[in-house]
């Protein structure tokens, strides 16, 4: 299975070393209040009441920030690069930047659905175009993009190796994040360890697995999306990360 990332990581490492970057979790700094904006899919979104325990990574990231640092999730279920932009959602994350702000962006699982033209975007070609423009846009309202490959999905060979679902669209953000010399996050990689070193049926408690209810009476057997505990699991790699970034 080809998760690994090393090439990625060296070349970072060089970036991160040569380049003075903001220190967002560091206690020498002077506290400065900004707010981190969210965009991308269902395993990042709010989740309303009704689909409890369903959980997006990003509702549950405020648990991890002190309060100088605002969380507003702009993430929706079912969206891609495209339907994103298509929809106005980017102009209105657009109108709200202010400089010092972060925007996280995490897309792909809804990119890649060929058979829907209205949220389909090639990897090489629309998928990477719209990153660009997220990165660039970014950049001119004088706030800071960092890039985050998808969440794995739980699913195993008959070897109980894990398989990977995403094609080449988590190669294209590792390419635009060293090319654009954009932070980026490896939650693909990170989240591929975590499932893998779960185990294939313990790892079922990180996804929505649930049993049957009155709301779901045949349960939930849904291998994309998060559990709360999942949802926290991968709000704490993602912080970890960060703060690994701007130690």
């Amino acid at each position: 299975m080809k998760y690994s990332c090393l090439s990625y990581l060296m070349k970072s490492l060089v970036y991160i070393l040569a380049t003075c970057l903001p220190i967002i979790y560091s206690c020498h700094q002077p506290v400065k209040s900004y707010t981190i904006h969210t965009i991308g899919d269902s395993t990042m979104a709010d989740k309303k009441p009704e689909v409890y325990p369903e959980t997006g990574w990003c509702q549950v990231f405020p648990e991890l920030l002190p309060a100088h640092i605002r969380l507003v999730n702009h993430a929706v279920n079912g969206r891609s690069t495209k339907s994103f932009i298509d929809e106005g959602r980017w102009k209105v994350v657009l109108d709200q930047l202010k400089p010092g702000d972060y925007v996280f962006i995490q897309f792909g699982h809804n990119d890649q659905k060929i058979q829907d033209s209205t949220r389909y975007a090639d990897a090489r070609g629309a998928y990477r175009a719209n990153m660009e423009r997220f990165i660039a846009e970014t950049r001119e309202n004088g706030a800071t993009p960092i890039l985050f490959t998808s969440i794995v999905r739980r699913k195993f060979d008959e070897n109980g190796k894990l398989i990977p679902t995403h094609g080449e669209y988590p190669e294209v953000v590792r390419a635009v994040a060293l090319e654009s010399e954009v932070m980026m996050v490896d939650l693909e990689f990170l989240t591929a360890r975590l499932v893998e070193e779960t185990g294939r049926e313990e790892s079922k408690s990180v996804y929505l697995w649930t049993e049957p209810d009155d709301r779901f009476p045949e349960g939930r057997q849904d291998d994309t999306h998060l559990s709360v505990e999942g949802a926290r699991l991968v709000a704490r790699l993602a912080h970890n990360e960060l703060k690994q970034i701007f130690r």
